[in-house]
């Protein structure tokens, strides 16, 4: 189906450790795709927040997303947003942060388990997979009690490389009663869950995540959905966005979010 609006909600500039591309030069690509608008969420891992000087590289995001947003304006929409990352490991640097400047939305995520390297480097052998994706759904419930964020980045993000590398299987309704938990807090609480399409070009081959906890979420309440290409470089910017509008519409949203000074802005999908 083709879409009038296109909203690329997830990406990163090369103020992310893995970013490859400049703000200006991702709007230049997203103005020629015809995108209307994008949303700049560069990560801060608060984990390793003073260590990696993450508190540095999210002040120059912010003035470079600005400066994009003064030059594109009235050619494309330019979001200020943040990656929050493990926003729970280090509370009191995460609650300055999110007060300290003005963005537009903020991404709640989780990497890595406490205290070990991202999931994208685990040695999955030595792990109960189930036992692992547990403590992860847990922390990802911990962190909707906690609140502080726009929209719930990626949820399946461990199958990613647990099953998408690894060709682990997973048993995912086994973990269906702390994922409906976060389900229905999102719902309640009135933040958005995000439809990350990086899993459509990755070894996964779907979204993050996929159709039956989107449809959930709905079911249980949920009003609000971000779709997100999670491009750290230009030629990914805006890839599964279309894909993504047409699971929304299956799963019954008629419409995605935009979100302007930390506010939901519904825009129909048409």
């Amino acid at each position: 189906m083709s879409y009038k609006k296109i909203l690329d909600m997830h990406t990163h500039t090369d103020n992310s450790f893995d970013g490859r591309h400049s703000t200006m030069f991702l709007c230049e690509h997203a103005d020629l795709l015809g995108l209307r608008a994008v949303a700049f969420t560069d990560h801060v891992e608060m984990d390793s927040y003073l260590e990696k000087q993450f508190d540095r590289t999210a002040l120059q995001s912010f003035f470079e997303i600005s400066k994009a947003r003064s030059a594109f304006r009235g050619r494309l929409i330019v979001c200020a947003g943040v990656e929050l990352g493990q926003a729970l490991y280090n509370q009191a640097h995460s609650e300055v942060l999110v007060e300290a400047l003005p963005y537009d939305m903020i991404l709640g995520s989780v990497h890595n388990p406490r205290g070990l390297e991202d999931y994208l480097f685990l040695d999955y052998s030595q792990f109960d997979i189930d036992q692992l994706l547990d403590n992860y759904f847990r922390e990802l419930l911990l962190l909707t009690e906690w609140g502080r964020f726009d929209v719930l980045a990626h949820l399946t993000y461990p199958l990613r490389y647990i099953v998408g590398e690894h060709k682990i299987p997973v048993d995912m309704p086994r973990h269906q009663a702390l994922i409906d938990q976060i389900l229905r807090l999102l719902a309640e609480t009135g933040k958005a869950l995000e439809i990350n399409t990086s899993g459509l070009r990755q070894k996964l081959g779907r979204t993050m995540p996929d159709e039956a906890i989107i449809r959930r979420f709905r079911e249980l309440g949920g009003a609000f959905i971000t779709i997100g290409s999670d491009a750290h470089r230009a030629e990914h910017l805006g890839l599964g966005i279309r894909e993504g509008m047409d699971l929304a519409l299956r799963c019954g949203f008629d419409r995605v979010t935009l979100y302007q000074n930390r506010e939901p802005v519904q825009i129909p999908i048409e």
